[in-house]
C-alpha cells in the first residue's frame, strides 16, 4: 500500500532524512521509532505530501504522491500529534467537517459519520463539543477525524501523547480493528512497550537514516544474551573505565543507581561484580533482565539525551 524509497531533505545545510525506505502492506502496522531530531516527523510529512521530497519517492497503491493536493491524498488519514479539531463545534459536526473537505458525499457521509464515532466510543456524545471533552476523548476524535473519508493508509504520529492508560488502551484496540479492516498503519511513538504490542514491523531511525528494519522479536533475538543489568552501589563509579570492561555498554548512574547493558549476562554479569567490588564499590542490591525492544533501540541510538 505506501512504499518509501530513499527519501532524502534538507533544510539549507541541515540534512533532515538522508536515506530511508520502508514499505507497509494492508493490514499491517509499522512501528516508526526514533530519538528527537531524527528525522521522523519530516518522513511523515513527506509521506502526506506536506513537505517537497529532495529525493526519493513515495509511492502510495501504486502512485507516486506530490506536494499538490492531488486525489492521492485522499487515501491517506493523518492523526497528528497535536490535537486537530475545531473546540467549539460538535462532536458531529466536527467530523462532517472533514468528511465534506474530502468530498464524501452527503448520503455516504451520515453513515461514516456515525461508524467513525461508534468505533472511538464517543457515539453518545456526538452533539458535544471537544471543549468539554476530556484529553483522551480528544484524541479519540482526533482518531475519528482521520477515519471520516475511509482511507486506506493511516498515519498516527505519537497519539497516545498526554492520556490516561483507559484511553491509550481504547486507542490501542482501535488500531487493532482498523488493522483487522486491512487498513496499512504507520505508528510513530516515543513508547518502546506500545511498538511492541501494536507492530508486526520496527522501523528505527536515527540521524536521517533507517538504522534498524524487522520483526520486533527479530530484533530482540539479535541481541542474543544481552540483558540489562541495574545496581545500587555505594559511592560514584568511573563510568569510562566500567564501560571499557568486557561486554558492557551503555553505563549511566543516577544517585545510588547504576545501570548497564551487558552482552552476555553469563558470562560478563559475574566479571563486572568483581570489578565493581575491586573498586570498593558496596554491592546493595541487584536485578537483571532479558533485553527488550527498548534495549535495541539504545542500543542503536545511545543514551545520550537529544534536544
Amino acid at each position: 500500500m505506501l512504499i518509501v524509497d530513499h527519501l532524502a531533505k534538507s533544510y539549507g545545510k541541515t540534512r533532515a532524512v538522508v536515506d530511508v525506505s520502508f514499505s507497509v502492506e494492508r493490514g499491517q502496522v509499522i512501528g516508526l521509532l526514533g530519538p528527537n531530531g531524527a528525522g521522523k516527523s519530516t518522513v511523515v510529512s513527506m509521506i502526506c505530501g506536506l513537505v517537497p521530497i529532495d529525493a526519493g519517492k513515495v509511492t502510495i497503491d501504486g502512485e507516486a504522491i506530490t506536494s499538490d493536493a492531488s486525489p492521492l491524498k485522499r487515501k491517506i488519514g493523518l492523526v497528528p500529534q497535536d490535537i486537530a479539531l475545531f473546540e467549539d463545534l460538535g462532536a458531529r459536526r466536527n467530523l462532517e467537517l472533514f468528511g465534506t473537505l474530502y468530498g464524501v458525499d452527503p448520503a455516504t457521509l451520515k453513515d461514516r459519520v456515525g461508524a467513525a464515532l461508534e468505533l472511538v466510543g464517543l457515539a453518545d456524545r456526538a452533539r458535544d463539543t471537544p471543549a468539554s471533552f476530556s484529553g483522551g476523548m480528544k484524541r479519540r476524535l482526533n482518531i475519528a477525524a482521520a477515519l471520516v473519508h475511509d482511507p486506506d493508509l493511516l498515519i498516527f504520529d505519537e497519539p497516545t501523547v498526554g492520556v490516561d492508560p483507559q484511553s491509550r488502551n481504547a486507542i490501542f484496540d482501535n488500531l487493532e480493528v482498523l488493522a483487522a479492516r486491512g487498513k496499512a498503519i504507520v505508528y510513530t511513538t516515543h513508547y518502546m512497550e506500545e511498538a511492541e504490542r501494536l507492530a508486526d514491523h520496527i522501523v528505527i531511525v536515527d540521524h536521517g537514516h533507517v538504522v534498524a528494519s524487522d520483526a520486533p522479536a527479530t530484533l530482540v533475538r539479535a541481541l542474543g544474551d544481552t540483558g540489562v543489568m541495574t545496581v545500587e552501589v555505594g559511592g560514584q563509579v568511573d563510568l569510562a573505565t566500567l564501560g571499557a570492561q568486557p561486554g558492557v555498554s551503555n553505563a549511566a548512574q543516577e544517585g545510588e543507581t547504576l545501570t548497564m547493558t551487558i552482552t552476555d549476562l553469563g558470562s560478563s554479569l559475574p566479571h563486572v561484580l568483581v570489578w565493581l567490588t575491586s573498586q570498593g564499590h558496596d554491592i546493595r542490591r541487584l536485578t537483571s533482565a532479558r533485553a527488550n525492544l527498548e534495549d535495541v533501540f539504545l542500543s542503536l541510538t545511545g543514551r545520550q539525551l537529544r534536544d
